[in-house]
């Protein structure tokens, strides 16, 4: 049986690539989505002509009860699962005071609770195998801070401490915890940016161009490798340097 890997937020830029990259390496691969299913399905179709083995699957996953439920899904068809990828998240850019309480709650649901609901559904299997590689996808902006994204940056740097702190919880059980701090990426999430706007971060950006989706793919990849299994506790900006700038 081929190895499973969960990608959450797949129908979007980075969890497309993703969930293409562990295709090809060699693994099953459950392409998580929330509300745009078709495009997951769509995902998983192609996939699946390519002659892997791949599956949509629908959830909110800020919502305890449907993150449990996508677990038990995935576990009835796999077993335990033996990658996960927290990648589903959202963004919105808003001035501090005009953050409203829904705004708040929302970015947190999103981009904090559903990694550890989802996480707490999916661990104990793990355990109980005493191997797994969980990747959460942070950003650049909880490392450094955006002006304008505080409860985005904020969401994120939770993420980032919450990997560490797991980290040092499960590797006894031999299961590494590993956060992406990607920085700018090209992908729909940029859509309200105006190419002039885009040109500007890349030349922020030191290594002088916009990240892609396979740039943190090919890490998420790598890090779930077994060439990285003494790797655990790592917050890695895949940021072309921007948050050294």
């Amino acid at each position: 049986m081929k190895p499973a890997a969960v990608i959450t937020g797949a129908s979007g830029g980075i969890g497309q690539a993703v969930a293409r990259q562990f295709a090809a390496a060699g693994y099953q691969v459950f392409c998580g989505c929330n509300s745009h299913l078709e495009e997951a399905q769509r995902l998983a179709r192609a996939l699946c002509e390519q002659g892997a083995q791949a599956q949509a699957l629908q959830a909110d996953l800020s919502d305890p009860k449907q993150a449990a439920e996508f677990a038990k899904a995935v576990q009835a068809q796999c077993g335990a699962v033996d990658v996960l990828v927290n990648n589903a998240g959202i963004a919105q850019q808003k001035l501090f005071q005009d953050i409203t309480d829904e705004d708040w709650r929302r970015m947190m649901g999103v981009n904090l609770d559903g990694v550890f609901y989802l996480t707490r559904a999916l661990l104990p299997g793990m355990i109980r195998k005493k191997s797994g590689r969980i990747i959460n996808i942070s950003s650049v902006w909880g490392v450094c801070g955006a002006s304008c994204e505080v409860h985005y940056s904020a969401a994120k740097a939770a993420v980032a401490g919450m990997t560490k702190a797991l980290a040092k919880e499960v590797g006894p059980s031999g299961i590494t915890v590993n956060c992406i701090a990607p920085g700018v990426i090209r992908t729909p999430m940029l859509e309200s940016f105006s190419e002039e706007e885009l040109e500007q971060l890349a030349q922020q950006t030191p290594m002088g161009r916009l990240g892609t989706g396979d740039d943190i793919a090919a890490l998420a990849v790598f890090l779930a490798s077994s060439q990285a299994g003494f790797v655990t506790g790592q917050v890695i900006c895949a940021d072309g340097g921007f948050a050294l700038s």
